[in-house]
């Protein structure tokens, strides 16, 4: 393709980069390392209200699960175990289920008697921001709300790798 002229040079130029802005800007919401965290309020299981920014100042291992996700339901007493043995340090864990349903989640809760707050993402909204790519997903963030670990998927032994990585971020 010729172009005849510097008004048509730059007319593609205007053009190619706002399609470059553009996709620049669809992919700055991704959450990855050293990203801020993305803010959410979600109900929880017991009925009230929690935004993530409230524990802002606090470690925040946020785990995303469903309950028909077998690794999901054998890591939920691993990461009540780990809440119950920092939270007195700084750190929160919380849970995510991303069904939009509350029985299937109650059920889950009242079998491993899990002690951490569990949310409910009705709409899977939050799970969009959090990019989702599988089941069950972790995602910690330091006391200033920006994400220091992602793992995905769970299988019996991950969780040293959580108990490495809360530890160095209580004691920053």
């Amino acid at each position: 393709m010729l172009i005849s002229n510097v008004k048509q040079v730059k007319t593609l130029l205007a053009r190619s980069l706002g399609l470059t802005l553009l996709l620049a800007a669809s992919h700055s919401h991704a959450v990855g390392l050293e990203t801020s965290a993305p803010d959410f309020t979600l109900e929880t299981l017991d009925g009230p209200n929690l935004r993530l920014e409230e524990y802002r100042g606090q470690v925040v291992l946020l785990n995303f699960w469903a309950s028909w996700c077998g690794p999901c339901r054998q890591e939920m007493p691993v990461l009540d175990r780990l809440h119950q043995r920092y939270e007195d340090t700084g750190f929160a864990v919380l849970g995510v289920n991303v069904e939009g349903e509350r029985a299937p989640a109650q059920k889950i809760v009242d079998k491993t008697n899990v002690t951490f707050p569990v949310l409910i993402d009705a709409k899977q909204k939050v799970s969009e921001m959090y990019d989702l790519e599988a089941m069950p997903s972790t995602v910690v963030i330091d006391r200033d709300g920006v994400v220091r670990y992602i793992h995905r998927g769970y299988k019996p032994g991950d969780e040293a790798k959580y108990v490495e990585v809360v530890k160095e971020l209580i004691r920053e």
